[in-house]
C-alpha cells in the first residue's frame, strides 16, 4: 500500500465495452495494408492518456539516472527501428517514444499503443547485462511498430469486463481487481489484452533485429528467457508478464539465439554485451516488495510508514497494491479490501457512502470502537447483474489523521462461514509500536565481486533478508546454485 498513491476505492461493479471501428492502413513493419482497430492518430492519443494512469497507479522508480539510462538505450533502438526507415509511411516517421521504469517488483515489461514502453525494477533486477535489456526494449518497440494491440482490437470484441472490488484477481501483468478499479476501462482492457503466439514471435524477431543492427549480442536475450522459465518453475505457475505468455520461455530461450545467428550471417557483427556498465547502473536497485509500503509476516500485515498493523485470516493471501490492500482466500470468493478513504472525514460518513451506492440494501449499522479507536460498521446486501447475492461487511475507523475502510464480502450463502474472519481484520487494527518493524528498510541488490572461486551457493551470506531464498538469488544472477563462479566475477547480493 503505497502512501504516495493511496486512493479511495468504492465497492462498485463495472460493465464496459471497448468499441473500435476498423481502419485499413499500411503496416509500418510489413508495408502491407491490414485492418486495425484504431487509426494511428487514435493510438497516439490512447497511449498518452493511459500513460498518466499507469504512472499514478504504479509510480515511477525513484532513480533518475537509471531512468535516463533506459531511455537513452531505447532511443538508440528507435534509430534502427521501423519508425526511422525511409521505406516507412510518413505518418509513422520519427514517432516520439517514452521509456519508463516502474516501481514494481513484478518481473515485467509492456508497451502501450503510440510509443510508451515500461520496464519494472523487478525486471531490471533480473537482467544481467545491457544486451539483454536491449532485446527486451526492442521487443516492446516491436509491439508498438507492428501495432499488435490495434490488430487485436480489430479481430476481437473485447466484450464486457466485470470487476467486483478485489474479487477478480487477474495475474496478467501483476494486476488485480484492486488496482484495475483505479484505471479507465480502456487502459484496463489494453493491459489485460493477451497477445497471440504470432504477435510474440514477431516482437521477439524485431527485438533481435533492432539489437543486432546496432551491434549488441542479441543471443543474450535468450538467457533472460531462461531466467523467466526458472522463475515460472519455482513459483509453480506462469510468469505474470506477457513476455512469457506465448510461446513459453523454454522455446524462446532457444529461438532468440537462432534469430541472432541469422542476423550475424547477414553481416551484422554482434559483440556488445556491456555487463559491467549495466550492473553498475543497477547497483543498489530495490528488490522485492518495499516493506515500507506494507508487508505480511506470520499472519499480520504491517505498515511501517503509517504505523499500523492488522491480522490476516488464516488461508488468505495478501495482494498489496498502491491503492489498496486486498486479502483473498484460496478460492478468491471471500475478499477483504482495505484502503484509505480520502473523500470522507469520519468513519460514519465513509460507511454510509458505501451504503448509498445503488443496489445496496442495509441490514444493520452502528458505531464501533475497535481497540479504542473511533469507528463505524454496517452490514449490507447486494444483488449482482447475474443474480448472485452478496453480503458485505463494511467497517471504517479513524487513526493517525486518516479514515481507513474495510470492505469484506462473499456470496450471501457463504457469509456465515467467513464472518469471523471478516470481523477479525478491522477488529485487530491497532498501532504499530515494534521498533524493528517501524525502522525496517527495503532490500537492495548490492554489486560485489566473488571473493573466491567456488560454487555460487558458497558465496551467499548465511542468512538472507525477508522471504528471499538462495534459489531466488541464483536466478537473479543467472547462475545455478552449484555452478562454479570464478574469483572476481560480479555477483548481486541482497542486503537490508
Amino acid at each position: 500500500m503505497h502512501t504516495t498513491y493511496l486512493k479511495t476505492i468504492v465497492f462498485i461493479v463495472i460493465f464496459t465495452t471497448l468499441n473500435s471501428c476498423v481502419s485499413i492502413q499500411v503496416s509500418p513493419v510489413s508495408g502491407n495494408k491490414r485492418a486495425y482497430g484504431y487509426t494511428w492518430e487514435k493510438e497516439l492519443q490512447i497511449g498518452k492518456e493511459a500513460d498518466q494512469e499507469i504512472i499514478a497507479q504504479y509510480g515511477l522508480y525513484d532513480d533518475e539516472e537509471l531512468s535516463a539510462y533506459v531511455s537513452e538505450l531505447g532511443q538508440k533502438l528507435l534509430e534502427v527501428s521501423h519508425f526511422s526507415r525511409e521505406s516507412t509511411p510518413e505518418q509513422y516517421q520519427n514517432t516520439e517514444f517514452t521509456f519508463r521504469v516502474l516501481n514494481s517488483p513484478v518481473v515485467n515489461a509492456f508497451a502501450l499503443p503510440g510509443g510508451y514502453v515500461y520496464v519494472t525494477r523487478g525486471l531490471m533486477a533480473h537482467l544481467d547485462n545491457e544486451a539483454q535489456l536491449m532485446v527486451v526494449l526492442g521487443h516492446e518497440i516491436g509491439h508498438v511498430a507492428a501495432r499488435h494491440a490495434s490488430q487485436r482490437a480489430a479481430e476481437q470484441q473485447f466484450g464486457q469486463l466485470a470487476i467486483i472490488g478485489g474479487a477478480v484477481l487477474g495475474q496478467s501483468f501483476g494486476l488485480d481487481g484492486g488496482s484495475i478499479l483505479q484505471l479507465s476501462s480502456q487502459t484496463a482492457q489494453l493491459l489485460f489484452l493477451s497477445y497471440g503466439r504470432d504477435d510474440e514471435r514477431e516482437s521477439d524477431a524485431l527485438g533481435v533485429e533492432y539489437s543486432a543492427m546496432i551491434g549488441y549480442e542479441a543471443a543474450e536475450g535468450g538467457e533472460f528467457f531462461t531466467s523467466l522459465k526458472r522463475i515460472s518453475e519455482k513459483a509453480g505457475f506462469s510468469i505474470p508478464s506477457h513476455l512469457s505468455s506465448h510461446p513459453d520461455p523454454g522455446e524462446r530461450e532457444k529461438k532468440i539465439p537462432q534469430l541472432a545467428q541469422e542476423w550475424e550471417q547477414k553481416g551484422y557483427e554482434q559483440s556488445i554485451i556491456d555487463q559491467e556498465e549495466y550492473l553498475k547502473m543497477t547497483d543498489g536497485i530495490m528488490y522485492g516488495e518495499n516493506p515500507r509500503e506494507g508487508f505480511e509476516r506470520d499472519g499480520m500485515f504491517y505498515h511501517p510508514d503509517l504505523a499500523f498493523k492488522f491480522p490476516v485470516p488464516t488461508g488468505f493471501q495478501v495482494y498489496n497494491q498502491p491503492s489498496a490492500v486486498i486479502l483473498a482466500n484460496e478460492a478468491q470468493d471471500a475478499i477483504v479490501q482495505f484502503s484509505i478513504d480520502s473523500k470522507n472525514s469520519t468513519p460514519e460518513a465513509s460507511v454510509k457512502a458505501v451504503l448509498a451506492q445503488e443496489g445496496m440494501t442495509t441490514v444493520k449499522q452502528n458505531s464501533a470502537n475497535p481497540n479504542g479507536l473511533t469507528g463505524y460498521e454496517a452490514e449490507a446486501t447486494l444483488t449482482m447483474e447475474d443474480g448472485t447475492n452478496l453480503t458485505i461487511d463494511i467497517s471504517a475507523l479513524s487513526y493517525g489523521g486518516n479514515v481507513y475502510r474495510f470492505l469484506s464480502y462473499t456470496k450471501a450463502d457463504q457469509f456465515a462461514t467467513y464472518s469471523d474472519e471478516f470481523d477479525q481484520v478491522p477488529g485487530g487494527f491497532t498501532q504499530l509500536t515494534d521498533q524493528s518493524i517501524l525502522t525496517i528498510k527495503p532490500v537492495r541488490l548490492q554489486l560485489t565481486r566473488a571473493s573466491k572461486t567456488a560454487p555460487f551457493s558458497d558465496l551467499l551470506p548465511s542468512t538472507l533478508p525477508m522471504d528471499i531464498d538462495a534459489e531466488d538469488i541464483a536466478i537473479i544472477n543467472q547462475v545455478q546454485l552449484n555452478e562454479t563462479v570464478e574469483r572476481g566475477s560480479w555477483i548481486k547480493i541482497p542486503v537490508q
